[in-house]
């Protein structure tokens, strides 16, 4: 079930340590949910959209790296918190390594995890922000022709008109005939609104600081 407003999961085998998280957010005005182990959270997949996880390290049955593992292979990545004890810190290192977005030690300050909470839906809202838009860019790109896509490709690996032309074997005039349907399709205003476009849409890789 996808809610408008995000969903803050508390994972926890201690009754105490669980109930004062949930109490400790919900006095913040955010929406909690609360579950007294990992593998009872993923019963239910429908938890893992528009939500974060604050969860314990160290848990029986599923820990919270195994979570972290879990979470790892979903569509849309979850911001998970990772509360850690004392010399845990191996573990939290771990945990980073299994995309955690941040590790808190006990005993935390309050004003620490909630301004990590915050930091972690804010990240929410830019992924499914950028998972929105590269699914509008998809559905356009659907629409052009076999053509209309040789010649965005050609377009956004940096290939002047010429190139491109002579690669596809047609006038460059008959290029600019597709590339402005190509604009005109993708809703793009200039060449470096479809490069933006194609990067969202998965098209082009960034490249690597090697």
């Amino acid at each position: 079930m996808v809610t408008d407003r995000p969903i803050v999961h508390v994972i926890d085998d201690d009754d105490a340590a669980r109930d004062s998280l949930a109490f400790l957010l919900k006095s913040a005005r955010m929406a909690v949910e609360i579950h007294e182990s990992a593998s009872e959270f993923i019963k239910n997949p429908g938890r893992h959209e528009n939500c974060c996880v604050i969860t314990d390290v160290r848990m029986p049955g599923m820990s919270g790296i195994e979570l972290l593992k879990h979470l790892k292979k979903q569509p849309s990545p979850t911001p998970v918190i990772v509360i850690t004890g004392h010399g845990d810190v191996p573990l939290a290192v771990e945990a980073m390594r299994y995309g955690a977005f941040d590790f808190i030690e006990k005993p935390f300050d309050d004003e620490v995890l909630l301004k990590s909470v915050r930091h972690a839906l804010e990240l929410l809202k830019v992924n499914s922000k950028r998972d929105a838009d590269r699914a509008e860019i998809l559905e356009k790109l659907a629409t052009l022709s076999a053509r209309e896509r040789q010649v965005l490709d050609g377009l956004v690996a940096g290939l002047p008109n010429k190139t491109i032309a002579y690669d596809l074997k047609i006038s460059p005039r008959t290029v600019e005939i597709y590339r402005a349907n190509t604009m005109t399709k993708m809703g793009a205003a200039s060449l470096s609104d479809l490069v933006r476009m194609a990067l969202t849409a998965g098209l082009l890789e960034t490249p690597r600081n090697d």
